[in-house]
């Protein structure tokens, strides 16, 4: 089995890179940068950008940087994206490979990671393109996401 994407079958997850929250992540302007970058490639082989905003009212929206290569943004209270209805309904039924982005590692990407594979999605967790507080925290979280 291939550990490549195929452009044709993968959507790209951003999660949470939210105006409040980026400031408080370790090297979170990297982070975006990464993500940006992510979210280019995935404009140019026409692959779905979904994003996320935990607690928007609190965390502010996305960032301006992702903004602009989010297909949709979806709302959320829940840690776990799964949770809400309208992510799983965004999900597109023929691209069952999703790259991952985002954060916090340990809470909402390790969480709706986590929510992915029990739904049994292919989930390529992209590391230099997440982040968390600590560098603690991110690093147990992609071990554990590795181990799932």
């Amino acid at each position: 089995m291939s550990g490549l994407c195929d452009s044709s079958r993968s959507t790209l997850i951003v999660i949470d890179l939210q105006e409040r929250l980026m400031p408080a992540i370790h090297d979170g302007s990297e982070v975006i940068r990464r993500a940006k970058i992510l979210a280019q490639a995935a404009k140019i082989l026409a692959v779905p950008v979904i994003g996320t905003a935990q607690s928007a009212a609190r965390l502010g929206p996305n960032v301006a940087e992702i903004s602009a290569y989010l297909d949709q943004t979806l709302a959320k209270d829940s840690f776990n994206s799964c949770a809400a209805a309208e992510f799983l309904a965004a999900l597109p039924d023929s691209r069952g490979e999703l790259i991952v982005s985002g954060c916090e590692a340990h809470v909402c990407v390790l969480q709706t990671v986590l929510g992915l594979l029990r739904r049994e999605y292919k989930v390529k967790l992209v590391a230099d393109a997440v982040g968390s507080r600590r560098p603690f925290d991110k690093a147990v979280a992609l071990d554990r996401a590795a181990a799932a």
